[in-house]
């Protein structure tokens, strides 16, 4: 893996437990932006970055349109907005079709993010109960990106990495308990 700028994630149907593993194992001075969509409802309260905040030794951010990335934080998707990263390495915000009966998506993040980041770019596709984050990890696989796919024995639903996985563009796969060790080890390390 070479030098990681960004690091996107996706999850759905256990997203919680599977994040705040993954952030709780990472250390302050982690270098690289971690962009994450969790499915929510529209409706819902944007409670995860607080949520995440108190697992995490990095700001976890509910980011604002026009927001610049910044290594070292993590910003959440808010309910009811795809977000994603412009060629500026700003945050935006779009109320677009669903995708996957999703917004925020996980492939919409991943396309834009792959886009800009090409091969600094790392990919992590966790639990969930649809196909949300295949066709990204395809391309960001495409643009050189690392791609990494939580094993289905260790997702509370196996739907979302197993669609991955059976792209053939995953890099790795790894048990949930060794995603954060991973990433702070490959690149924080």
């Amino acid at each position: 893996m070479g030098p990681v700028k960004a690091i996107v994630m996706g999850a759905s149907w256990g997203g919680l437990n599977a994040y705040t593993q993954i952030l709780s194992a990472l250390p302050s001075r982690f270098p690289a932006a971690i962009l994450l969509v969790q499915h929510q409802h529209a409706s819902a309260e944007n409670r995860l970055p607080w949520l995440l905040a108190r697992y995490c030794a990095l700001p976890v951010i509910a980011p604002e349109d026009k927001e610049v990335i910044l290594p070292g934080h993590v910003y959440v998707a808010p309910p009811g907005y795809h977000m994603l990263v412009n060629e500026d390495e700003t945050l935006a915000f779009s109320v677009g079709r669903p995708v996957h009966f999703s917004r925020p998506a996980v492939d919409e993040l991943f396309f834009s993010a792959g886009a800009v980041y090409g091969r600094h770019l790392a990919a992590v596709i966790l639990t969930g109960a649809n196909e949300d984050g295949a066709a990204g990890i395809e391309y960001i696989h495409r643009r050189g990106g690392y791609t990494i796919a939580q094993s289905s024995v260790s997702a509370e639903a196996p739907t979302m990495p197993e669609s991955a996985v059976k792209t053939g563009a995953v890099s790795r796969v790894l048990d949930l308990e060794a995603i954060g060790p991973f990433l702070a080890e490959k690149v924080a390390g």
